[in-house]
């Protein structure tokens, strides 16, 4: 493993996954990888569990962890190649990532789509440009596109409670009171549709497609209920339509996840990668009933990340 941005650089997910349920049962049996090791982490915008989680994993491994906020803790990062910049930016990001990693021996990131140019979301253009400029391994913490730390920590809960060799997990839109980036349930798709004991289900409303590109593999289906039905685990998610990029198309609250719609499936475990608007995407007695992983999978955002931060030093 050379950097984290998604499923395919897992390599073997199998032996990633052991290697993450082997630390989650010794979390500071491997301090000799993180010893006198730096990670940086820089977030172009707000978060709560990728950035106290990184943190936390990178001391359970004995390295020591700073964080940058970009634009707040540091000058205003210019973007554009070529720029002559006599305007209100004050550092090139070429010179911001080379410096970032002199004083890191791993660079995690965290940026954000724009939601209106489609074009350069999905071509990552100021992640891709960090990955230029870096020359230590970088880690995805979510990107225009992805987030693949949140989704190994959902292949940890659903392999860590699973009952039966094989499960079904489906993916189902939820209503939302903003548009919504595609990041998690593209990258929940990019997982779960190449995992071999998983019947993998994606369900919302006609106009919410997602990239096809992560939906290889994966059925379809529009009417939430059908989908719901026997499933395993199910994982609630509110994104805006790909394909006219960034727009609300429809929000009907009959989507909203409640204990009738879990009703369908096989005592189904709930799955969700938080914050979530309580009553407005799911209900207050799916969130906080039995079946309920929320908080366990949230945990589990610790391990993802010091697996990956092992594998990068080890």
């Amino acid at each position: 493993m050379k950097n984290f941005t998604s499923f395919a650089d897992a390599g073997d997910y199998k032996a990633l996954l052991q290697q993450a349920l082997e630390i989650k049962a010794n979390p500071y049996g491997y301090q000799h990888i993180g010893r006198n090791k730096t990670i940086g982490l820089i977030f172009f915008n707000p978060s709560l569990r990728t950035r106290l989680s990184s943190v936390k994993a990178a001391y359970n491994l004995g390295a020591q962890a700073w964080v940058l906020n970009a634009g707040a803790d540091s000058w205003t990062l210019e973007m554009a190649d070529g720029a002559v910049m006599n305007g209100g930016t004050q550092e090139h990001i070429k010179d911001a990532i080379a410096v970032m990693s002199e004083y890191c021996d791993v660079l995690g990131v965290r940026t954000f789509p724009t939601l209106t140019n489609k074009a350069e979301d999905y071509g990552e253009v100021v992640f891709n440009k960090i990955l230029q400029y870096a020359t230590v391994p970088v880690i995805s913490l979510e990107s225009a596109t992805l987030h693949p730390l949140q989704s190994f920590a959902d292949l940890i809960t659903v392999a860590e409670t699973k009952q039966k060799e094989r499960v079904k997990v489906v993916l189902t839109w939820a209503p939302h009171v903003r548009a919504l980036p595609q990041c998690v349930p593209n990258s929940f798709c990019d997982w779960f549709s190449e995992i071999d004991w998983v019947d993998f289900v994606i369900t919302h409303p006609e106009g919410y497609e997602l990239d096809p590109r992560f939906t290889k593999g994966a059925r379809i289906e529009y009417d939430q209920k059908k989908a719901l039905e026997g499933a395993d685990y199910v994982q609630a998610k509110n994104w805006s339509s790909y394909t006219d990029y960034g727009q609300v198309l429809g929000n009907d609250p009959a989507w909203m996840l409640t204990p009738a719609h879990m009703a369908l499936t096989d005592s189904a475990k709930f799955l969700h990668c938080l914050p979530v608007r309580r009553n407005v995407e799911v209900s207050d007695a799916v969130l906080d009933a039995p079946g309920s992983l929320i908080i366990q999978e949230a945990g589990n955002r610790t391990f993802s990340m010091q697996t990956v931060l092992h594998e990068l030093l080890k």
